[in-house]
C-alpha cells in the first residue's frame, strides 16, 4: 500500500507479518506445521545462542579470546530462516550468524575452536570472530567487507539453475549492506535472471552506530525489491514462526523457479555491534528496554507455555544442558594449542614455489632456535 509521508512524497509500506505476539498469544490459523518435539528443539537452540553470546563475551572481555561479534536478540530471525532451508542448499553469512551455524549442523565445539583460533581451528586462526566456513554444511565462509556476500550468493544459485540443480541460496546481511554498492549488483541480477536467491536483511536498526533512517529514504528495506522486478516483504525478526513461514514460503518460491525474494526481518541487536562498540554511546537505554519487551527467546517461551509443551521444569533443565555444552567446549577449546608455524604456508599452492619453500625453511630454523 502507499501513502504520503511528512516530506510529501510518495512513500511505499509493507506490512509486518507476525504470528506470535510479545505475550505469547498467537494466531493459530497462521501456525506453520512443526512437532512439539522440534518446537522444543528450536527454542533449546535459540537457549544455547543466547547463552553462547553472553559466555563469548564474557571470554573476550577477560582476553580468553580475542574478540567477539554478538547476535543477541537475533536469535528468531537466524534459526528461523535457516531451519526453512534443505541439507543441500547454501547459505552465504554475514558475520554475525552464529544461530545459523548450529542450525545448519556445524558442532559448537568445531565453533569454540575458532573462537579460540587453536590448532583444531579448520581456519588455522586466520579469520575473525564467526567467519566460518564449512564445506559439508554447505556453509560459505563469511568476510569482514559488507554486501561482498550477496552478488556471490547469486552467483551460486544462477550456476545452480544452469546445471538444472533445485538448490536454493539464502544470503544474510544487515540494513546497512543495502547502502553498500554490492547490494545493488546482486539485487540486479537476481531479479534479471530469476535466480533462485532469498536475500535476508536481518534489520536491527543500526550499522554500529548509525540508526536505519539515516541509511535509506524509503520506510521499509523490502520495498526495495520492487525496483529490481521480484517480491519484497516484511516479517517480524523476534517472531521465529513467522521468520519460518516468511523463508519457508521464499525457499519453496525459489526451488520451483518463481525467482528471488528479499525478506526484511524487523529485529534488533540488543547487544553491541561487537565487543569493541561502546551502544550506550548512540542508543539510549529507553529504547533498549523497550526492544528488550520483545525478546525472541521470551516470547518464543510464552508460546511454548501456552501450548502446555513447555514447563518450569524443561526451562531449568535446558538451561543446565545448554550451559554445560558451553562450559565443555570452553574447556576442550582452551587446551588445544595454536596452529603449528607450517600452517602459514599451507592452502596457499598445491605445490610450494622454490622461493616460498626457502622462505618456510629459514622461517622454521628461526622458529627452532629461539
Amino acid at each position: 500500500m502507499s501513502h504520503r509521508n511528512s516530506l510529501g512524497r510518495l512513500a511505499l509500506t509493507l506490512e509486518l507479518l507476525q504470528i506470535i505476539k510479545p505475550s505469547g498469544e498467537y494466531v493459530e490459523q497462521m501456525e506453520p506445521e512443526i512437532a512439539h518435539d522440534e518446537l522444543k528443539k528450536l527454542y533449546r537452540l535459540m537457549m544455547l545462542v543466547r547463552n553462547l553470546d553472553t559466555r563469548s563475551l564474557q571470554l573476550q572481555r577477560q582476553g580468553r579470546i580475542g574478540f567477539y561479534i554478538g547476535c543477541l536478540g537475533q536469535e528468531a530471525a537466524q534459526i528461523g530462516s535457516a531451519y526453512a532451508l534443505k541439507p543441500e542448499d547454501w547459505v552465504f553469512p554475514a558475520y554475525r550468524e552464529v544461530g545459523t551455524m548450529l542450525q545448519r549442523g556445524i558442532p559448537l565445539q568445531d565453533l569454540m575452536n575458532q573462537y579460540f583460533a587453536n590448532a583444531e581451528d579448520l581456519q588455522k586462526g586466520r579469520q575473525l570472530m564467526n567467519l566460518y566456513g564449512r564445506k559439508s554444511a554447505n556453509y560459505v565462509t563469511g568476510s569482514a567487507p559488507i554486501a561482498t556476500q550477496l552478488p556471490h550468493a547469486v552467483g551460486a544459485a544462477f550456476a545452480a539453475k544452469l546445471r538444472g540443480d533445485k538448490v536454493v541460496t539464502l544470503v544474510y546481511f544487515g540494513e546497512g549492506a543495502t547502502s553498500a554498492n554490492d547490494f545493488h549488483t546482486g539485487m540486479n541480477f537476481a531479479g534479471v535472471y530469476k535466480t533462485p536467491t532469498v536475500f535476508f536483511c536481518q534489520n536491527n536498526h543500526y550499522a554500529i552506530s548509525l540508526p536505519v533512517e539515516r541509511q535509506t529514504a524509503t520506510d521499509t528495506i523490502a520495498v526495495k525489491a520492487q525496483a529490481y522486478g521480484f517480491e519484497g516483504v516484511r516479517v517480524d525478526g523476534n517472531d521465529i514462526l513467522a521468520v519460518y513461514r516468511t523463508t519457508k514460503e521464499a525457499v519453496d518460491r525459489a526451488r520451483s523457479n518463481g525467482g528471488p525474494t528479499l525478506i526484511e526481518a524487523v529485529t534488533y541487536r540488543m547487544g553491541p555491534h561487537s565487543s569493541s562498540d561502546d551502544p550506550k554511546r548512540y542508543r539510549s537505554n529507553q529504547e533498549l528496554d523497550e526492544w528488550q519487551m520483545r525478546d525472541p527467546l521470551a516470547r518464543f517461551r510464552k508460546y511454548l507455555e501456552r501450548k502446555r509443551i513447555w514447563s518450569a521444569a524443561d526451562e531449568k533443565k535446558a538451561q543446565e544442558d545448554t550451559n554445560r555444552q558451553i562450559d565443555e567446549a570452553i574447556s576442550y577449546a582452551e587446551k588445544i594449542p595454536r596452529p603449528t608455524i607450517e600452517t602459514l604456508f599451507t592452502d596457499v599452492y598445491a605445490e610450494l614455489p622454490w622461493h616460498i619453500q626457502e622462505e618456510f625453511r629459514e622461517l622454521k630454523d628461526e622458529d627452532e632456535g629461539r
